[in-house]
């Protein structure tokens, strides 16, 4: 199975504060993606309990890139809401400060999870529910992965046309939200 990734906006739910320290939710639960998925209530349980036994921790990266790991997650639990993540970006290193820098400014605007599926259904509503995923990585992103990217990632190739659709849409909803701002 590949790695697949799910975005969320920081919202009102993300602060950045002066010593870089950022905290908000990088999934919540019950909410339908655009891939048609749900996440479950103790989907991440297992994978961090099993992180934590193994005394290592999910990786905080720019843009789900393996290469360029900018800061560290202190925290990562599940509540009532969601997946809540709690850590600081290393401005000792470029990207740390470049991210601290755009969080602050209001350009950065989401994370996303980087996680494989171990369990899921099908509900009567034809979406596909995660009741167990293994978490790899919650990244700073600046947009959402491409609903086109996602689909792919899950064993489907979509058409180009749809693509494209899938490209316009991204750009037209972050005009519209640097028009807002």
């Amino acid at each position: 199975m590949d790695l697949e990734h799910k975005f969320a906006r920081f919202g009102d739910g993300l602060s950045v504060s002066d010593d870089a320290v950022i905290e908000g939710y990088a999934s919540l639960f019950g909410q339908v993606d655009q891939g048609s998925d749900v996440v479950q209530r103790g989907a991440y349980r297992g994978s961090l309990e099993g992180l934590a036994k193994a005394g290592q921790r999910v990786k905080m990266l720019w843009q789900h890139d393996p290469s360029q790991p900018i800061g560290v997650w202190d925290e990562v639990r599940e509540d009532d809401k969601g997946l809540w993540v709690k850590g600081r970006l290393l401005e000792s290193t470029q990207k740390g400060r470049e991210a601290a820098e755009l969080i602050r400014a209001g350009a950065m605007d989401g994370l996303s999870i980087g996680y494989r599926t171990k369990r899921a259904v099908k509900n009567d509503r034809g979406q596909r529910v995660l009741t167990e995923l293994e978490l790899w990585e919650v990244s700073l992103v600046t947009f959402p992965m491409l609903p086109s990217a996602r689909v792919a990632a899950k064993g489907t190739t979509p058409d180009a046309e749809e693509a494209l659709r899938s490209i316009a849409e991204v750009f037209n909803d972050a005009r519209q939200e640097l028009a807002r701002t």
